[in-house]
């Protein structure tokens, strides 16, 4: 048996280099979430690959390992990579091996025959095309276009080109009728992606995953960090303020997420003018905020604390604070 681990609120066994996904009952469901789930099992079950495109920290990747514990199939897992080249997906040569026969039967005749053959190893997309499997290929766009060049026939014909020395001469692979792909992708202004071809996203159906609903974002932010429900709410309203202003920051899931465990380990409450509170937000929030200048100046703290206060009720301190009389110095 593998190792049972948690991976984005959903559970998995790895056996043998294969992901075998497990839905979790931790995994929220929302009309939102179920409405994109039932869409891509649609195309799925058509035949068609899968790709969640979308900006970070939507849960893209959290969606393709539930949607591949619904198709209930092991799953392949690769992550785009900037080094990539196509050997990477589909396997190489990794060396010789040397036989040789002695024939001595006769005593006073020896015959001696050599054989030399490559080694072949298969590499993860081979796997999966072979054995039916899940194939989740994550954040697919890290890998250069030429590597990718290998899904084509793949995903439209269903066979995988493989360089004629392969095993026995064989130079191509059939795809087995059970294989399935989901992929993911960040759009192509972040650092570290390329532009996808049109003649690879052509043979895949796309489905636009951005933020969630504010539902969704609450319900998964208090399931990841057990923090209440209402204090939830609080993190999750600041964090959706700050995107809908001028500067349009991009915060996602992860945010929220993190503000809410260190709450939840510090025993603390979102509450305007509690201090480190205050401080967690901006060194989570910081990472768009920072760079908006006022007179040479970031304008993080102030934009942050004016959310803050808009949104959360006052820290215990901040009311006693308020409520402390001011001492008037009568004339002597």
């Amino acid at each position: 048996m593998g190792n049972k681990n948690t991976l984005s609120s959903l559970n998995y066994e790895n056996k043998d280099d294969l992901i075998v996904p497990e839905a979790s009952d931790e995994f929220v469901v929302t009309s939102f979430v179920k409405e994109l789930m039932d869409r891509a099992l649609v195309y799925l079950e058509a035949g068609y690959p899968v790709h969640f495109a979308g900006p970070s920290g939507t849960g893209k990747t959290t969606l393709a390992f539930h949607l591949a514990a619904l198709w209930g199939r092991p799953v392949t897992l690769l992550q785009g990579n900037e080094e990539f080249v196509s050997s990477d997906l589909t396997g190489k040569d990794i060396g010789y091996n040397k036989s040789s026969l002695v024939d001595n039967y006769i005593h006073s005749v020896v015959k001696t025959e050599e054989k030399m053959s490559r080694t072949w190893v298969d590499n993860r997309l081979t796997t999966a095309c072979r054995n039916g499997d899940m194939l989740i290929y994550d954040e697919f766009n890290r890998s250069k276009a030429e590597t990718n060049n290998v899904l084509l026939s793949v995903l439209s014909e269903g066979i995988l080109n493989l360089p004629g020395l392969r095993g026995a001469g064989e130079g191509y692979l059939d795809v087995h009728t059970s294989f399935r792909a989901i992929f993911t992708s960040n759009p192509e202004e972040y650092a570290g992606t390329h532009k996808t071809q049109d003649a690879l996203t052509d043979r895949m159906i796309t489905i636009n995953v951005d933020h969630p609903d504010r539902e969704t974002e609450l319900k998964i932010v208090h399931a990841r960090s057990d923090l209440g429900l209402q204090e939830s709410a609080y993190i999750v309203d600041i964090i959706n303020d700050l995107r809908g202003n001028d500067i349009q920051t991009k915060h996602g899931l992860r945010a929220g997420i993190a503000i809410g465990r260190i709450l939840k380990l510090q025993g603390l409450k979102p509450r305007a003018g509690d201090k480190l509170f205050h401080n967690i937000c901006y060194d989570i929030l910081n990472m768009e905020t920072a760079k908006v200048q006022r007179a040479g100046h970031s304008v993080l703290h102030e934009m942050i604390d004016g959310v803050i206060h808009k949104i959360c009720p006052l820290a215990d301190s901040a009311i006693s604070a308020k409520k402390k009389p001011t001492k008037i110095k009568l004339a002597e």
